[in-house]
């Protein structure tokens, strides 16, 4: 065991500065006997680490390698199982419990002990030793003498725990030493006895050599203690002669005491002198306004911009010196109050002159303005207001220095420039939306008339029974979707012409003209407004000193939130809030400069509306666009603000005219007289849904035309439905099938990527309704032969097999001829030349699907004869009987008869 715990010692703890204390050969408990040890370690460094290492013999050779390690902290309890009887069996309770056989029992006692003590010296956290004998923890070191051997004993468990920690490790210098003596005696290995006496001999030796040496040196000690005594009577002399020498300086020393007290009176004189110079100098240097500033305060002009610059100067130099930070007393001197009484006159006097001076100059600026007003009545285009702001923005400093040092006079300032201005854009902004009236309608008079005429009137009015016999008086907004039915049913424009007679223009080209015609000048009043808000929001920002801060929260919410009815209305108000930093400050001055703008855009688009309700679709595009690009301008901005609030009405117009489309396509009638063909609400969703393309193109708000696209083909689809459902004249599968082959059409045509599934939808629709018509259809050129061979098919659905139909009385072969003969070539022909003539009269020439229709039928046809020959060839086998007419006979039938049509 010792030679194990030497070389675990050196292979594995020596290299990891860890000191080997106990060692323990164990296996764990029942399971195969693969044994292992548990060794008891310490750290050489401080702070001391005490481990419990579970060392195993590698696989793979007879060297030994570390596999797991325990924390000592962690060790929670040592069970000994038996504190009487002895057993090898030990548990120890880390994080979970192990449970451990010793090879003997001398060992496991020899190792717990280990374990106590280095519990007891290290630990904080006392462990729990359970079922440990008193006895074998109280007499450690008697237990350990007898049942360790020897040389553990004396480096693990011997003696007490200072004993383990002061045991070192002979150097190599020292092994060498000792090699050397031990080869100076032969005896020193075979008969250590002779070795230790020789060592003690040489001992006594050494020892008395060390006495003798003492011994001689006793005669330089006594000449030492001689020299030391003559040493302290030359220093008793020289202290007699410092005594002497004090003595004489006294009374040098008290007229030195006398000069310096002088001294310190002058030095404190000239100190106090250069103070006061200094403090006379400060106040003489920052409370002395030149003369040249004070005329310019007194009398400066302030129309002139060498006037303004200097009465600027002569602001800023008294406004420092009215800021300067006095020091403690100077308040009390009079002087210092006369001046500063002084100070407080001017500030007060300038201050009246210079408001009472830019008021004046705003009063101005409103007359000036208003005589430019007549210039721009005839063109849509606002007053441009940057040489008034150039002018003003001269006295910009001079109205920073007014809001710090009297802001009653600035805020009254304020209010006066909001007044008149406000009267000012009220009047301009006015007569540029009655200019953009006038251009949108003709005339003012047209424009006051337009809420109560009709627009265009459908030619459908005149058969009240027609397809739009129930909207066919459609006034304001929902007259468009008259005037799409008018585009897009060829045979209903009969009195259009007559209505919109202008030129040789189509009702469709002039409604496009219309309509480029008020996004243009929609687009031009955008156009006109923003610049003019930005560059008064900019003056006011730098005229009167507010800083603009940027508030993505506050404006995005308001500027953004289109599809609600919560947004702010402060803008018609014309009341100012409290405001509560210089960022509200601007936008409440903004509001009540332009109060007039939001009332007027929401009365211009009111009007678009009632002039052709697509018209919204314009409007939300640009509006859209203009709130986008004001938000990234400056977000917080009134522009913004406003332009999202009149977003609201857009929008909702945009909703209100989906709306009516989609009352309208429910309230369709049909004719109970003709046939339906492609039912109107179908061909104006194509018209809008191609007018929609082509303004949405690239714009922002894409999202709200998907959401009323999906609307509108749910409503066309329900709608398409009822019509097929409540014809009388024209088929079920007709209605359904056209207008969903015309609505495929167009969605393919268009490419609409959000109605694609609504595309598949229409496709699957028309196919399936195509190819029930053509069955229905089909039934009835060769009726008695299709009843017949659905009577076989019968039988043979019952059990009967198809070789013993022919013994069936009605269906033998007497009965087969009798019906085969009943459909000659001529008869057959003249069948589908009368099921030609009855599908013709079925089907709308709008749609073109008539030969779509007719090879269909001619295919089915095709299938059915095969069918049909099918069935005699396995009933009927060997009978002869065969159709009077062949493939080829019904292919030459179908193409003279389409080509006869």
């Amino acid at each position: 065991m010792t030679a194990i715990k030497h070389a675990l010692q050196r292979d594995i703890f020596t290299p990891s500065d860890e000191r080997l204390l106990s060692i323990v050969n164990v296996c764990k408990a029942g399971k195969k006997k693969k044994n292992c040890f548990l060794c008891a370690t310490v750290t050489t460094e401080r702070p001391v680490q005490v481990k419990v290492v579970k060392v195993k013999k590698s696989d793979k050779g007879d060297f030994y390698k570390r596999q797991i390690a325990w924390a000592l902290r962690d060790l929670a309890v040592v069970d000994a199982k038996d504190a009487i009887k002895e057993s090898p069996e030990f548990d120890l309770h880390f994080e979970k419990i192990y449970k451990w056989v010793a090879s003997s029992t001398a060992e496991k006692n020899a190792f717990i002990s280990c374990i106590w003590k280095l519990n007891q010296r290290y630990l904080r956290k006392k462990i729990d030793f359970v079922n440990v004998s008193s006895q074998l923890l109280e007499e450690l070191p008697k237990v350990t003498e007898e049942s360790v051997p020897s040389g553990e004993n004396q480096s693990v468990t011997g003696g007490d725990e200072e004993a383990v920690d002061e045991y070192q490790e002979l150097n190599a210098r020292e092994e060498q030493d000792i090699e050397i003596m031990m080869e100076g005696c032969e005896c020193a290995i075979s008969n250590a006895e002779a070795f230790a006496e020789k060592l003690s001999r040489e001992l006594q030796v050494l020892d008395g050599a060390n006495i003798q040496s003492i011994m001689a040196s006793e005669k330089q000690v006594n000449t030492l203690m001689q020299l030391l005594d003559e040493a302290l009577k030359e220093v008793d002399q020289i202290e007699l002669k410092l005594s002497s020498y004090e003595e004489m300086l006294q009374s040098v020393k008290e007229q030195m005491d006398q000069i310096s007290e002088s001294n310190h009176l002058i030095h404190l004189s000239n100190t106090n002198n250069v103070k006061l110079l200094s403090e006379i100098e400060f106040l003489v240097n920052h409370m002395d306004l030149a003369k040249g500033h004070i005329k310019a305060l007194q009398e400066g002009d302030l129309a002139s911009s060498r006037g303004i610059e200097a009465c600027t100067n002569a602001a800023d130099a008294l406004l420092q010196c009215m800021n300067v930070a006095l020091r403690p007393g100077h308040d009390m001197l009079l002087a210092v109050k006369q001046q500063q009484q002084r100070f407080s006159d001017l500030r007060e006097h300038f201050a009246r002159r210079l408001a009472s001076h830019l008021n004046n100059v705003f009063v101005q600026q409103g007359h000036d303005q208003s005589s430019t007003l007549a210039q721009h009545s005839a063109e849509l285009t606002l007053p441009n207001h940057h040489p008034f702001h150039r002018d003003l923005l001269r006295y910009a400093k001079l109205m920073e220095w007014l809001k710090s040092t009297d802001y009653g006079k600035y805020e009254g300032l304020t209010k006066n420039y909001m007044d008149y201005l406000s009267r000012l854009y009220e009047r301009e902004i006015k007569d540029f939306f009655e200019v953009a009236k006038i251009k949108m309608t003709g005339t003012t008079k047209e424009s006051k008339k337009f809420a109560t005429l009709p627009r265009k009137e459908s030619a459908v009015k005149q058969d009240p029974e027609s397809l739009h016999g129930s909207s066919g008086k459609l006034t304001g907004s929902t007259s468009s979707l008259n005037k799409l039915s008018v585009q897009s049913s060829g045979n209903r424009r009969s009195q259009s012409s007559s209505l919109l007679d202008m030129g040789n223009m189509s009702a469709s080209d002039l409604d496009v003209a219309d309509r480029t015609k008020f996004d243009k000048i929609f687009e031009q009043v955008l156009s006109e407004l923003e610049p003019l808000c930005l560059a008064e929001q900019d003056f006011i920002s730098k005229f009167f000193k507010l800083q603009q801060h940027q508030n993505m929260s506050a404006s995005m919410t308001e500027a953004e939130d289109v599809d609600g009815s919560s947004l702010s209305r402060q803008h018609s108000s014309g009341t100012l809030p409290p405001v509560s930093s210089e960022k509200d400050m601007i936008r409440q001055m903004m509001i009540k400069i332009f109060r007039c703008i939001e009332p007027e855009l929401n009365n211009l688009i009111a009007l678009g509306d009632k002039i052709d309700s697509f018209n919204s679709l314009y409007m939300l595009v640009k509006m859209s666009h203009h709130v986008w690009t004001a938000q990234n301008v400056d977000p917080a901005s009134f522009l913004s603000t406003t332009l999202g609030n009149v977003l609201v009405t857009v929008k909702r117009n945009f909703d209100k005219c989906i709306s009516n489309q989609i009352r309208q396509m429910e309230e369709v009638k049909i004719s109970k007289k003709s046939k339906v063909g492609i039912l109107p609400f179908v061909a104006e969703f194509e018209e809008f849904a191609g007018l929609a393309e082509s303004i949405f193109k690239n714009a922002e708000r894409r999202g709200d035309l998907d959401k009323a696209y999906t609307k509108l083909i749910r409503g066309v689809f329900v709608n398409v439905e009822k019509v097929a459902n409540e014809s009388q004249k024209t088929p079920r599968d007709v209605v359904m099938m056209e207008n969903f082959h015309h609505i495929f059409a167009t969605l393919s045509r268009l490419k609409i990527s959000c109605l694609e599934a609504e595309k598949k939808e229409a496709k699957q629709k028309y196919t399936d309704h195509l190819q029930s018509y053509v069955i229905y259809s089909l039934g009835q050129p060769l009726e008695k032969l299709n009843h017949f061979f659905e009577g076989v098919e019968a039988r043979v659905a019952q059990g009967i097999r198809e070789e013993e139909v022919s013994y069936q009385l009605a269906f033998n072969k007497q009965e087969l001829r009798k019906v085969i003969k009943e459909y000659p070539g001529k008869e057959v022909k003249k069948g589908l030349d009368n099921l030609y003539k009855k599908v013709d009269k079925h089907l709308c020439e709008e749609e073109n699907l008539l030969q779509v229709v007719w090879h269909s039928m001619q295919d089915e046809f095709i299938r059915q004869y095969k069918h049909f020959e099918g069935l005699i060839a396995r009933c009927y086998p060997g009978s002869g009987v065969t159709m009077e007419f062949t493939i080829q006979d019904i292919l030459d039938y179908c193409s003279s008869i389409a080509q006869s049509h």
